[in-house]
């Protein structure tokens, strides 16, 4: 799809998720195109079924089926299968990483944190759908160093049934900072600030 196409879709399936986290969902990506979501096993979300943007707030509502045989539910815990509460912030994560490219946003993404995490339920290996509910309420693109940054607010739902909700969680996408010649050993082979 264009550029101009991957702004204006509302929804966006599996297999287009997958090809943006290959770097090829979007032909014409402009220079500096360099946002990511996960491969498998953490990409932590099957759909988006609702992307929409407000001047600098927005709204994401994004979705992943439940698998008996999900990996971690092989490993955590041994007799007591529950999904670790770290994956479902991740996706929340990854959305709000997402919404910034979808946004306009260019370069690389990385979670920047979370004000207020609270777990009121779990997943578990019989459940359906886990719902993924963001309230973007600030999306900035900083001119002087091209950073583009959003805050938003979300709740997590296990089959319609809310179980985790996330306070001020941030996310942004930074120029010159992928890692691009992996395994290479080169200046961005090596961890530190982001900017």
């Amino acid at each position: 799809m264009t550029y101009d196409e991957f702004q204006a879709r509302p929804t966006f399936t599996k297999a287009e998720l997958l090809a943006f986290a290959h770097g090829r969902l979007v032909d014409d990506a402009p220079r500096g195109f360099e946002a990511r979501l996960p491969l498998p096993p953490l990409l932590m979300v099957d759909r988006i079924v609702d992307i929409r943007r407000d001047r600098s707030r927005g709204r994401v509502v994004a979705e992943r089926d439940v698998h008996l045989d999900d990996w971690f539910f092989q490993c955590h815990f041994l007799g007591d299968p529950v999904q670790p509460g770290c994956l479902g912030v991740d996706a929340i994560w990854q959305l709000v990483g997402f919404f910034c490219a979808w946004r306009g946003g260019l370069g690389a993404g990385r979670a920047l944190g979370c004000g207020e995490i609270a777990f009121e339920g779990q997943i578990r290996p019989h459940d359906r759908t886990v719902r993924y509910q963001v309230e973007v309420r600030r999306c900035t693109s900083f001119a002087d160093t091209g950073a583009t940054l959003a805050v938003g607010d979300a709740t997590v739902l296990v089959d319609d049934v809310p179980i985790y909700t996330l306070k001020g969680v941030r996310a942004g996408l930074f120029r010159e900072l992928a890692y691009t010649d992996y395994p290479t050993d080169s200046l961005r082979g090596h961890g530190g600030g982001l900017g």
